[in-house]
């Protein structure tokens, strides 16, 4: 009877550590799989967790879907900037300009750190307006430069900073993107329209960032000087050399 009564007392752990181990080991399997399917969810699924932006929002639609047609030009349309398109113009340190484009081309984003939305409204060093593009035919660019890195001058004209050469030589590198030399510079022009000066630059910069071919349009108004910049290949210099002096040649302030 003793012998019976005692294997029951004996027996009854061994069955608990049997069932707890493998509840332990069921619960493992289950925490493996779930965590394999949440990580499949994730590369079957990225667009839950990333939401691609809009295209109006990154701009990468044709001008011509969205600009008015130039006044003087049906082939064109015409971009006015006005406060909501930068920071500087929403912060009065920019005052509004515009030009043309050929309905092909597409806006192009400005990154941040070159948009001068982190130093608004007191930048020290020049920042990017906007920029446009068209794979075939170029690029351009509006750069603005605070008036006290050129001048000390409250208000100066674009002759009071200097002449074109003297300009270009401080204002070269956001031409170009990397340096300039004074050597690379071919023609120089001085326009007047009302009461504004511009200074008109073409040059042959076969090092620069931007393109082989570079033509520039600087200005000062207010507290800031504006230089547009339209930039080539020499493919797309070939063919849309009239059409880049065309873009130029409409910026205004």
């Amino acid at each position: 009877m003793a012998t019976a009564s005692l294997t029951p007392i004996f027996s009854s752990p061994l069955r608990t550590s049997r069932t707890t181990t493998t509840k332990l080991v069921d619960q493992h399997r289950n925490q493996v799989v779930l965590r394999r399917q949440f990580l499949k969810g994730l590369v079957l699924s990225p667009l839950i967790l990333i939401k691609a932006p809009p295209s109006s929002e990154a701009r990468e639609i044709e001008v011509g879907s969205y600009l008015p047609p130039s006044p003087t030009d049906s082939s064109f349309v015409l971009f006015k900037a006005s406060p909501k398109d930068t920071p500087a113009l929403r912060a009065g340190n920019v005052q509004p300009y515009q030009f043309i484009l050929p309905p092909s081309w597409k806006q192009t984003r400005v990154a941040n750190i070159l948009s001068g939305n982190y130093c608004q409204p007191k930048c020290a060093e020049p920042w990017v307006e906007v920029k446009f593009e068209d794979e075939k035919q170029g690029k351009v660019q509006v750069v603005a430069s605070p008036l006290i890195r050129l001048t000390n001058k409250p208000n100066a004209t674009i002759e009071e900073i200097g002449n074109p050469e003297k300009l270009i030589a401080s204002l070269g590198p956001f031409v170009t993107g990397n340096s300039y030399d004074p050597d690379e510079l071919l023609e120089t022009k001085i326009e007047k329209s009302g009461d504004q000066t511009y200074y008109k630059y073409m040059l042959e910069t076969p090092f620069a960032l931007t393109g082989t071919h570079n033509l520039a349009k600087a200005t000062a108004k207010g507290s800031t000087v504006v230089l547009f910049v339209a930039s080539a290949n020499d493919k797309q210099w070939q063919a849309y050399e009239k059409t880049l002096k065309a873009i130029l040649d409409s910026f205004q302030i």
